[in-house]
């Protein structure tokens, strides 16, 4: 097998069994292996002795595998791992409704709210989830829930009552009976497990990725874009301003290379929360931030052979795509940033939240506010905005029609008719729609040929543009990260970063 993503659909069990025996990590959160002689299900690459074929079965989501019946694994915790990265590739309606599930929306507003932004009915979303990855949604969410109910947990000092709302459950009865059936371990049983917590003021989580994860170079490209008063950077981390559903955040995340390993690895997290409710959606969130669902193995053997692109690979292997918290903030700052520098872009920037944007207190140095939301935008009047009035128009004109629903950036609606609503509005051209769909929307096969950027990387590299550029099909379906490579050479160097640490 030489893709973890072939087989997302259709598993395949003699192709899943020998992922299993050969324990390939690459398709971990791909598919869930079932074992029905102990009664737990496990990730590909669990270290436990591998199961005879007869005795196994195969599961798209954990809470397939929990529906049927099993509990997690206690050596290799399977429902901690990162997602499928073909939920991206893809972008069916399933990928784009686990990206809303793990974000809290069943939490929040329930199936109908989740189908409404899907595009589908109640009924048939859960037809159609339940045919593509074994489960409902009300299923996925209470996966999902367990699984962020185990590491507040094992890493936080939360009283049960305060985890159990955190993780989204109504009650604390539900989170009780979950846990148990889930890990056939009560909450005290697995709190006993682990020694070092934080306290209750800080929750810190261990957010997993696949390795090789290149920390430092996503750290460079975060700092290099830092927005005052929302983003601030310092030696091997990166902290920002989170405008969640039931208040204000921050997180911070500490950012360094992670080497190919053939255990999971862990980025660490810290947030503060106004509200624990918003802990779901504040760890969504930060882990789009970090593309932590990449395949990035997949990707670097893609490009491999490439002669521009092989040798990019191999000098940063496991580069990711930075993506975003919020993306209405995103769409805005890409309208900010259309033709003028990057230094420029972020003293505009900085002028319109010093401006516009609420007020916060925080416990971290230089994040003093969140980005102004796209209501409050829409009520500029263009004129004011420290930029040329027409792109003044088109800022404010894309702020309304993210306020009124036009455009919606949460990842549910389809890419293509997304795209379609950014460019029917005034001042919106192929590049921001594309740079959104980048960063906002997580696509892996944008490519922005126009990019001042992409022709100065190439000239630097020694390339003609115009023979490159005629030949980016090439590099489908990861031309993100072609786009990325490219973007990288211009890159000034990140602070020195810090050690992490991979899975006990």
């Amino acid at each position: 097998m030489t893709s973890a993503t072939a087989y997302r659909q259709h598993l395949d069990p003699e192709s899943c069994y020998r992922a299993v025996k050969s324990r390939d990590r690459r398709f971990d959160g791909v598919f869930y292996t079932a074992v029905r002689t102990t009664g737990i299900y496990c990730r590909p690459s669990c270290p436990a002795r591998t199961p005879a074929y007869a005795n196994v079965t195969f599961h798209p989501s954990a809470a397939s595998a929990q529906a049927a019946g099993f509990r997690a694994c206690k050596r290799c915790l399977p429902d901690a791992t990162p997602g499928s990265p073909d939920w991206d590739v893809a972008a069916t309606a399933a990928g784009r409704a686990m990206r809303l599930i793990a974000d809290g929306v069943v939490d929040r507003e329930g199936v109908e709210g989740l189908a409404r932004r899907v595009g589908y009915t109640p009924r048939h979303l859960t037809r159609l989830l339940t045919a593509e990855l074994g489960a409902g949604p009300l299923a996925l969410a209470r996966a999902r829930r367990a699984q962020t109910a185990r590491v507040l947990i094992e890493t936080t000092a939360l009283s049960y009552a305060d985890v159990a709302f955190a993780s989204g459950f109504s009650s604390v009865r539900q989170f009780n009976d979950t846990v148990r059936e889930v890990y056939a371990s009560s909450p005290t049983e697995l709190r006993g497990r682990r020694g070092d917590r934080s306290t209750t003021g800080t929750v810190v989580m261990r957010l997993g990725v696949r390795t090789p994860f290149a920390g430092g170079a996503l750290l460079s490209f975060l700092a290099h874009h830092l927005v005052p008063g929302v983003e601030v950077a310092g030696p091997g981390w990166y902290a920002r301003t989170l405008d969640l559903p039931h208040g204000p955040g921050t997180v911070r995340v500490d950012l360094g290379d992670l080497p190919a390993t053939s255990g999971a690895a862990f980025v660490t997290a810290t947030f503060e929360l106004a509200d624990l409710r918003d802990t779901a959606a504040a760890v969504e969130r930060t882990r789009r931030l970090l593309d932590a669902d990449c395949d990035p193995l997949a990707v670097d053997d893609h490009v491999a052979g490439d002669p521009l692109l092989g040798p990019l690979a191999r000098r940063c292997p496991g580069l990711r795509v930075p993506g975003q918290v919020d993306g209405d903030e995103t769409a805005v700052r890409a309208v900010v940033g259309q033709q003028v520098s990057v230094a420029g872009a972020r003293t505009v920037t900085g002028r319109m939240v010093a401006a516009h944007g609420r007020p916060v207190s925080t416990t971290v140095a230089g994040l003093t506010h969140l980005f102004p939301d796209a209501a409050t935008l829409a009520a500029v009047d263009p004129a004011t905005l420290p930029m040329p009035r027409s792109r003044g128009r088109a800022l404010v004109g894309l702020a309304a029609a993210l306020a009124d629903g036009t455009v919606s950036l949460d990842r549910g609606p389809d890419r293509d008719a997304v795209r379609g609503a950014l460019l029917s509005l005034p001042g919106i051209g192929p590049w921001t729609a594309d740079y959104v769909a980048l960063r906002a929307l997580g696509d892996p096969d944008v490519f922005l040929p126009t990019d001042l950027g992409v022709r100065n990387a190439l000239v630097g590299l020694g390339h003609d543009p115009a023979a490159e550029l005629a030949r980016q099909d090439a590099w489908r379906p990861w031309r993100s990260y072609a786009l990325l490579h490219l973007w990288n050479t211009l890159m000034p160097p990140a602070p020195a970063a810090t050690s992490h640490s991979k899975e006990n």
